[in-house]
């Protein structure tokens, strides 16, 4: 069985972070595993609390999974502080990790910064590991450097960050574009991912399971490009069951397509 690694926050109402990923690597075939950057206590309505674990247990945990079941992926989450950032760095590069998908959650949708500065450039230096980045559109704003107002403008910003941080990027179209088109930039070419906007207002949680959808086709085996066609496909199922739960902006049904004699019913 394939096996990816997940490194991020845990969100207590499920829809996001931790356990996202693991719902989502499940639902994909492969066999996740975790090192938990922070808890958080949060629901469908907002985080209420986070509690940042320190650089030494974040290490710990990595150390525990290298060394016993390597992961054929790494997905990396939102990681708020330098230090943390630091420690996942230094654990790729000491156990040369393979696949790595990193999410570089900086800004929300709205606009606000989610790290501080200092947080920021460290992220820079990390996404130099990564083999993908997954950026929305106020991120890849901040990482290119340029506003981002139309496909054209998406396209130079994906290739300018590919260039300067040697990466595979994944422009994400969805929150600034009002479409759900999303452009790839990477050394085998680029490529438009054309989807069907699906109006649901349960999101919560779709940049995490879009990234951990990749990083698991990856692990299976499959080249970027399909990776990331099976990965859209899988949140348009997830999007479409139309799931609602929770009194704000709920999560998505990440288990859609598990049809078994223990689910018969209830899903």
């Amino acid at each position: 069985m394939k096996t990816a690694l997940t490194i991020a926050g845990s969100d207590s109402c499920g829809g996001a972070g931790i356990q996202a990923d693991i719902k989502t690597m499940t639902a994909n075939g492969v066999y996740a595993m975790s090192a938990v950057t922070a808890l958080t206590a949060q629901n469908t309505l907002g985080v209420k609390d986070i509690s940042p674990v320190t650089p030494q247990f974040l290490k710990a945990q990595l150390d525990c999974v290298f060394t016993d079941i390597f992961p054929d992926a790494v997905k990396i989450g939102m990681v708020s502080s330098s230090d943390l950032i630091d420690a996942i760095s230094e654990k790729l590069q000491e156990y040369k990790a393979v696949n790595i998908v990193l999410d570089p959650v900086m800004v929300a949708t709205s606009g606000a910064k989610l790290i501080d500065d200092e947080a920021v450039s460290h992220l820079k230096e990390l996404i130099k590991l990564a083999d993908l980045i997954t950026p929305n559109i106020p991120e890849a704003q901040v990482l290119a450097e340029m506003p981002i107002t139309d496909e054209q403008t998406c396209v130079e910003a994906a290739r300018k960050i590919a260039q300067k941080y040697d990466c595979a990027v994944l422009c994400k179209g969805g929150h600034a574009l009002n479409d759900a088109n999303d452009f790839l930039c990477s050394k085998e070419g680029e490529y438009w991912f054309r989807g069907e906007r699906i109006y649901n207002e349960n999101t919560h949680g779709t940049g995490c399971t879009l990234s951990s959808a990749i990083a698991s086709n990856l692990a299976k085996g499959y080249e970027l490009k399909e990776s990331i066609a099976k990965a859209k496909t899988y949140i348009s199922g997830a999007l479409s069951a139309m799931l609602d739960l929770g009194k704000g902006k709920g999560p998505m049904n990440h288990a859609f397509a598990i049809k078994n004699e223990f689910t018969q019913g209830y899903l």
